[in-house]
């Protein structure tokens, strides 16, 4: 099964803003992180054992949307998309990126999660689809695999003194401060705009979406 190998201005812009629309979801989406699905086992273990059953089970669904997005990502992986369309990754972000400019749309009042379910699919596609840069992994869509893998980087950068683990460091670190930056831009973006600021990751997806046919087209992307 072939895994992408993506860029690190691809990696940032798309961690960017998928840490832009976990704050969007939680604040104006019902409390649903869309992509940290964390946070949503623990939210329905809490509201389960509360006895709030709505808000238990609004955390079900996009757990069960993220798992079958990573089903389809190893589908999109195999290679049998391929021999049906061309350069499926584009089709990816193209597809990512117009859902989430549709869903600017829809008004606050409708149910959230006619939101956060296709976002938390988007998510786990991505996930299956963009975690290895070269020869480095890291997650798109969570910071906790990327913190830990700072701190190896830096141990081996900084106390074994190997070089490659301090560029390492320094991409992951440049990763955890894009996430927590998008979190904070989609925290005021929010507050001010309300369910329209959903275009502003949409936008960054589309600029991802330029940068993975440029990269396709250099051989940086395999």
């Amino acid at each position: 099964m072939r895994q992408p190998t993506i860029t690190q201005r691809f990696a940032v812009i798309l961690t960017l803003a998928n840490g832009f629309l976990d704050a969007h979801t939680y604040l104006a989406r019902g409390g649903v992180f869309a992509n940290v699905q964390t946070g949503n086992v623990i939210f329905f273990a809490i509201n389960l054992f509360q006895k709030h059953w709505s808000n238990s089970f609004s955390r079900v669904w996009p757990i069960f949307a993220f798992i079958a997005g990573v089903a389809v990502a190893a589908h999109v992986k195999s290679g049998r998309v391929d021999k049906a369309v061309a350069h499926p990754l584009r089709w990816t972000m193209g597809i990512q990126a117009g859902v989430l400019a549709a869903f600017g749309f829809l008004p606050g009042t409708v149910p959230a999660s006619l939101v956060t379910v296709p976002i938390s699919f988007l998510g786990g596609m991505q996930i299956g689809l963009f975690r290895s840069m070269g020869d480095l992994n890291y997650m798109p869509v969570a910071t906790t695999g990327n913190l830990m893998r700072l701190v190896e980087a830096w141990y081996r950068g900084f106390v074994e003194n190997d070089s490659g683990s301090r560029r390492a460091f320094r991409i992951y670190a440049t990763l955890i401060g894009a996430f927590a930056t998008g979190a904070m831009i989609g925290t005021v973006a929010t507050r001010e705009w309300g369910v329209h600021a959903i275009w502003i990751p949409a936008g960054c997806l589309a600029v991802a979406l330029a940068l993975l046919v440029i990269d396709e087209r250099e051989g940086k992307v395999v």
